[in-house]
């Protein structure tokens, strides 16, 4: 089960609405539009999809807040699992809350526990340049259940640009920046549970999400996603 939980926050390193829309760094932030992501397993396999939609966008000084709900599908079309992520941006940056990172249905785990949590969000630039190297991002979390301690925590860490190059998926030809990070994760619930990954991502100014990520652990690949369809 802790297992499963660890794997879930990994799938995740996507009503009825009145139309608004803000530009923000090159990007058209407009309420109802969206992307859907396909996930694959190391083999290429299908293996589920996440649809995302921007569910609101706001106004807060300098800054555009947009909200998106995630839905995750799994390879049958069953609806698995639901999140919101909260973004902003100012022009130069955008930023992931990494709060949203840990969903209800993981919160669960923790009930009873008074769990704590403390956060560096995640930041993608406007604008991306081989060589760069992007700040890092964390998630962690401390409570007591009983006389033992519980602890979570996420570490994203040694994000760099690291070349430029010309990428094919299904929603389109880009001119992709790749982007290298290490993810650590651990868990401490009795006992400790630790995964260290090693992810690959490409992205483009002017989109939101990645346009493909790719999870690899000890230099093996685990999965990836590609982005199917932007709307």
């Amino acid at each position: 089960m802790k297992k499963l939980l660890l794997w879930t926050i990994i799938c995740l390193v996507s009503t009825s609405l009145h139309t608004y829309a803000q530009d923000c760094a090159g990007l058209t932030l407009k309420e109802g539009s969206g992307f859907e992501m396909d996930n694959f397993d190391a083999k290429g396999r299908p293996a589920g999809k996440m649809i995302y939609k921007i569910a609101k966008v706001t106004k807060d000084g300098a800054f555009t807040i947009f909200k998106i709900d995630m839905e995750s599908f799994s390879n049958k079309g069953k609806s698995e699992l639901k999140n919101t992520y909260e973004m902003k941006c100012d022009g130069n940056v955008m930023v992931l809350d990494a709060s949203s990172l840990v969903n209800q249905e993981q919160m669960k785990s923790f009930q009873g526990m008074e769990m704590k949590f403390t956060y560096d969000n995640i930041e993608y630039p406007a604008k991306y340049q081989v060589g760069d190297k992007l700040k890092d991002a964390s998630v962690k979390g401390e409570a007591k259940s009983g006389a033992a301690p519980v602890s979570f925590n996420m570490l994203i860490k040694n994000r760099n640009v690291t070349s430029q190059e010309k990428l094919t998926i299904p929603a389109g030809t880009f001119d992709a920046y790749k982007l290298s990070a290490d993810m650590n994760m651990e868990m401490v619930m009795g006992f400790p549970i630790k995964m260290d990954m090693q992810t690959i991502s490409y992205r483009t100014p002017g989109v939101i999400w990645d346009l493909k990520t790719e999870t690899y652990r000890k230099g093996k690949l685990m999965g990836y996603s590609e982005l199917t369809k932007i709307y």
